[in-house]
Formats: C-alpha cells, structure tokens, sequence
C-alpha cells in the first residue's frame, strides 16, 4: 500500500528561469515530491507550465532585486517557508574583450552575476531562521574552467557565480545551508539557439566535447537534482560539459 505524503508536507522549492531548458526539465523532475513555485520574466509560458504541474507561478525579474524580494515576500505568504531554491537563468555572449561593448558587459554581469547575488542575499536571509537551513543551486559553465576564444564576460560573470557560491556555503554551512553550483557545457536550449542553429558552429561545438555531442537539457537537470537534494554536500562546482573540460582533445 502506498502512503502519500500530504502536500504541505512536500519541501518548497522555488525555480527561477523555470521556462528554459534546463529550468523546466528539472522543474518536471521535481514536480511529484515538491511544492514547486515556478519563475520567470515571460507570464504565458510560465503559467502554461505551472499549470502542466500543478505549481505556483510568480512572474519576476531576476535582475531587479525589488522584484526577487516581491516574488519571496509572496512565496512565503502562500507557502510559509523555503526549502530550496534553483537559479537557472543567464545568458550568452561570444565576443572577445575588444570588440565587447561596455554595455553589453554590464548586461553580462547584471544578468548571471548580480542576479545570483541578488538571489542568494534574499533566500539566506529566510532559510538561516528555519531549523533545517535549505539548499541554493546557481550555474555557472564550463567556460568559467577553462581558457575558451570569445567568452571573456560570460566567463567572468559565471568565475564570479562560483566565488559566491563557495564563500557562501562557508558562511551559512552552521545554518545547515548548503550552496552548489552546475556547470554545464553547451546544452542544446532556447539559450544556445544562435550557436544551435548554425550548422558550422554546431558542428565545431560537438567535437570540442570529447563524448561527440552537446548536450540536451536532462542530462544536466537529473544531475541538478541530485546536487538540489543532498544534504551533506556544499560549497561544489559540479561539471556537466561531455569532458569538455576534464579530457583534453
């Protein structure tokens, strides 16, 4: 006989870029033993989502800080606590330092890394007053390991997620919070669609991982999960990139 476990028993976790790839593949992942709330800029795509698995939706902008402490402030209205929180947003942008405008710079940082702060400054807060702490996953990527052409600031800003992360699983790890970053190399998703979509560039990015593909959005969140629940695991950087940057070709 099966015994369910009442939903306000389930641990909460908020997903932040629920409606990307990697965002809504864990989020399907999780959907059966959490309660799910479930992020993102675009209203339509997130509602059909949170509608598909019985999620709470907030619209926010993960880039505004007002916005992630409206969408908390919320979330705990309806929820009472936090038990995990994924960021799974970003962006890309391939230019080498020369030819990287200062605004495309600051839209770089603003998006992967202040946005990273800006979450982990708001959910510490809450998590470190509740008795069994919580766990925060960020994302970085295989660029922040290694040396790649064109990929100055998003290897700058994700260097930075990584710094943050480990300097904050030192700070609340006596909170029982536990803060671990993913890793990935290119993963085919809406984010990667300019390099996807060029068959030259494509070609190019499947032999620099040593297993002959990129990568699809569940190879990544399967991995996501198991970092997001663990409970004696902190301060990490997890690499899932094919052995882009663990193999040397």
């Amino acid at each position: 006989m099966t015994v369910d476990t009442p939903t306000n028993q389930l641990p909460v976790t908020w997903i932040i870029g629920a409606t990307g790839g990697i965002g809504a593949a864990l989020a399907r992942r999780l959907a059966p033993r959490t309660q799910l709330v479930l992020s993102a800029r675009n209203e339509a795509p997130l509602t059909a989502l949170a509608s598909e698995l019985g999620a709470h939706a907030i619209t926010v902008d993960a880039t505004q800080p007002e916005s992630i402490q409206q969408a908390l402030t919320s979330l705990l209205h309806t929820h009472g606590r936090i038990d995990a929180v994924v960021l799974a947003v970003g962006s890309i942008l391939l230019k080498s330092a020369h030819r990287t405008s200062l605004d495309e710079w600051h839209t770089v940082i603003t998006q992967n890394l202040h946005a990273a702060f800006y979450v982990v400054r708001a959910v510490t807060d809450k998590m470190q007053r509740q008795p069994d702490g919580g766990s925060i996953l960020l994302f970085s990527t295989a660029a922040a390991q290694i040396g790649f052409a064109n990929h100055e600031a998003i290897a700058a800003a994700k260097a930075g997620v990584e710094g943050l992360a480990r300097a904050t699983a030192a700070s609340y790890a006596p909170r029982n919070i536990r803060v671990n970053v993913i890793a990935p190399g290119l993963v085919d998703t809406q984010l990667a669609r300019p390099i996807t979509s060029n068959a030259a560039a494509l070609e190019a990015s499947r032999q620099m991982h040593p297993l002959g593909r990129i990568g699809v959005a569940d190879d990544v969140a399967h991995i996501a999960e198991a970092v997001l629940t663990s409970t004696w695991m902190t301060g990490q950087v997890v690499v899932v990139d094919g052995g882009l940057a663990g193999i040397k070709k």
